[in-house]
């Protein structure tokens, strides 16, 4: 990326744009960088626009209701194929997303965490490189900032590499570091820090709930992790470092080419 490329100021509707992620590194970005360095590239530079999936649009869609009835609207226009049947009704994942949207609505205490600014945009410098962060909910009165986040069953375990342990959706799926991310980027903003939450809601017939806190001292192991992994991502993002294939997700699938063989130990140590 040219230095002297004059930076491109954020908004919703540029904010999930090529330019926008080239210039500036998001938590999703890193993410995409840990999972697979050429899938991650091939989405920047174009090459590659990685399907929607249905897991995907379900979890904008409640998004969209609990933010404003305006969003909501919007949404289901811009969706109407996926959530409609041709032969009217919604398909079955969008029912389930309705009573997920129902559980959280009648919840009082759900509803007060959900309180603030919506979508709003900070950029900051951290870690050698321009960031950029939309938050859910944003409350200045409280100090607090909150992000609503579907999942599976709330307490489902993973296996996590990166903890070496078994672990919650929520680290699983590295939203500790996102929440690490925007509290540091909120505090380079406002000058003050900000407590951040979770407002979870499961994916299940009977949906569960549930809103979550972090005990501070996650953010510290967030914040070496950050710094042991930057150099790498900003090398390979500058182009400085040819990107590695991880050879398992969807891109490298796609683009593989065979040139050796692999002896059968191999299938699960790569």
């Amino acid at each position: 990326m040219n230095n002297i490329q004059e930076k491109l100021i954020l908004t919703s509707s540029n904010y999930h744009s090529n330019e926008a992620n080239q210039q500036y590194l998001s938590v999703s970005q890193f993410k995409n960088f840990m999972e697979c360095e050429a899938k991650a590239m091939a989405k920047l530079s174009g090459a590659y626009i990685e399907p929607s999936s249905n897991a995907l649009i379900v979890g904008s869609y409640v998004h969209a209701a609990l933010e404003s009835d305006e969003a909501f609207r919007q949404f289901v226009e811009e969706n109407n194929g996926a959530i409609f049947k041709a032969r009217g009704g919604k398909y079955s994942d969008f029912e389930l997303a309705d009573k997920m949207i129902e559980v959280l609505k009648n919840d009082k205490f759900a509803i007060f965490a959900l309180e603030g600014e919506k979508e709003q945009i900070y950029t900051a410098h951290l870690f050698g490189t321009d960031w950029k962060i939309k938050v859910d909910s944003i409350n200045h009165q409280r100090r607090t900032f909150t992000d609503l986040k579907t999942t599976q069953e709330l307490h489902k375990r993973y296996w996590s590499t990166k903890y070496d342990e078994w672990v919650s959706f929520v680290e699983a799926w590295d939203y500790v570091l996102q929440m690490a991310v925007y509290r540091r980027i909120l505090e380079e903003n406002l000058g003050y820090t900000y407590t951040p939450y979770i407002v979870a809601v499961s994916k299940e017939n009977h949906p569960n709930k549930a809103v979550l806190h972090f005990d501070e001292s996650r953010f510290a192991f967030e914040y070496e992790y950050l710094e042991m992994k930057m150099e790498r991502v900003l090398a390979v993002k500058s182009g400085k470092e040819q990107p590695r294939r991880c050879e398992k997700c969807d891109y490298c699938r796609s683009t593989k080419l065979l040139k050796d063989t692999m002896e059968i130990g191999e299938l699960i140590h790569v």
